[in-house]
């Protein structure tokens, strides 16, 4: 069970690199294109499987007739960045309405804003607004090579001195504790990355005994600590064994053997889709942001979504009955 936003089709009418290894892709919705919140996304129905939906951020702000994405080129995907990348101008696909969830607040005095990879489309937008209102700024934007950084020429001109770069092949590393060492009282922090830059910058957040509702953040489901393996899952109450390959999720994989799972977000946020644990061989890799720290070191619940276990087994008892 899932909620369903609503699919209309929308039209590929342009395809772009943003920079290597990323394209950018125009889609026009049919009806037109609504208005939408910076840091909003697009649900897309791909022809990959039951139930396979991708999440793409909207890049800058509403303009024209189409909604602009950007996807990066993944050789470890579950198959959406390939067929992405398939894509070409006239081709038809099925998306949502934008949904916002991950919206800029505009109460805050100062903000600083932190992107790693391709977690800067969903930033672009909350720059320009916060750049046009005039309020303090900093921004931070990390990435392996400035080659594979996509909308520097853009950001360069938004915000000038204001915008840092990080490229990982010159030796240049966020430092979190300064970065936010030096931000004023009452201001925020957004960022949106992978799970690695996520985890750094909410422990040092929490060191320094910022207000947790100060930090607003947005990650990747397939960004994880462990490289993703084969492992499997055993439903003992059910008598059912289901090998979760490298490239499925543990929900995908639950669903495509007839076991229901209730979910809404597939992305590790809303917790809809958590299942209890039994137990488990090899580290559960827990990539959501929905279980606290304390949750995760327990590893008594896991979100089916985008969790996965480092090889070997897990043991769990989902809540669906087949009668």
């Amino acid at each position: 069970m899932r909620y369903d936003p609503g699919f209309s089709q929308g039209r590929v009418t342009a395809i772009r690199n943003a920079a290597d290894g990323v394209r950018e892709i125009a889609i026009a919705p049919e009806g037109g294109a609504l208005p939408y919140a910076a840091g909003s996304h697009i649900d897309l129905r791909l022809p990959l499987g039951a139930g396979d939906t991708r999440s793409y951020s909207l890049i800058g702000e509403p303009s024209g007739d189409t909604y602009r994405i950007a996807v990066k080129a993944q050789s470890r995907s579950r198959g959406g960045s390939l067929f992405m990348w398939s894509l070409k101008p006239g081709d038809r696909i099925d998306i949502t309405s934008p949904i916002a969830g991950f919206e800029l607040g505009l109460e805050a005095l100062a903000y600083l804003l932190i992107a790693g990879g391709i977690g800067i489309t969903p930033l672009i937008g909350m720059a320009a607004i916060l750049t046009r209102r005039g309020v303090p700024l900093r921004f931070c934007y990390a990435g392996r090579s400035r080659a594979e950084m996509a909308y520097l020429d853009e950001l360069r001109a938004m915000l000038g001195e204001r915008l840092q770069i990080f490229a990982g092949d010159e030796g240049c590393r966020i430092d979190f504790a300064r970065e936010i060492a030096v931000m004023p009282t009452g201001a925020e922090l957004y960022l949106c990355g992978p799970m690695r830059l996520l985890a750094a910058a909410r422990a040092i957040w929490a060191e320094a005994g910022r207000a947790p509702a100060a930090l607003r953040f947005e990650t990747f489901g397939s960004s994880g600590g462990f490289e993703s393996l084969p492992f499997m899952v055993q439903l003992p109450r059910l008598g059912i064994d289901v090998r979760v390959a490298e490239n499925v999720s543990m929900l995908d994989a639950l669903e495509g053997a007839g076991v229901e799972v209730l979910a809404d977000c597939r992305r590790g946020e809303c917790g809809l889709c958590a299942l209890d644990v039994i137990e488990a061989d090899g580290s559960i890799d827990h990539r959501d942001v929905f279980f606290s720290d304390d949750e995760k070191r327990e590893s008594r619940k896991i979100c089916a979504c985008v969790s996965r276990v480092s090889g070997g087994r897990i043991v769990i008892d989902p809540p669906y009955r087949p009668d």
